[in-house]
């Protein structure tokens, strides 16, 4: 068990760490779910109209979802180091 941080920088940091450990698996679900999303859409029910359809919108909300969470890691990693130098 490590010791608790016993200042306001420390406190960031283990933040920022628990932070840094959680958005890999967030992008990595999302991957996954993106993934299934379009075999499902486009190759097992590729006569569906209906489903390439949903199919579509499932990939727009994916790639918009995973711009943003990478524009606020970056944002996160700039505030970081311009407040903390490391």
């Amino acid at each position: 068990m490590s010791t608790p941080p016993t200042t306001f920088e420390g406190l960031v940091n283990e933040i920022l760490g628990l932070i840094n450990l959680i958005i890999p698996l967030i992008f990595g679900i999302i991957f996954l779910f993106l993934t299934w999303k379009i075999i499902d859409a486009w190759i097992i029910n590729a006569g569906d109209e209906k489903k390439v359809e949903d199919g579509k919108k499932y990939a727009l909300v994916a790639v918009l979802v995973t711009v943003l969470m990478i524009a606020a890691w970056g944002i996160v990693e700039m505030l970081r180091s311009s407040l903390f130098g490391s």
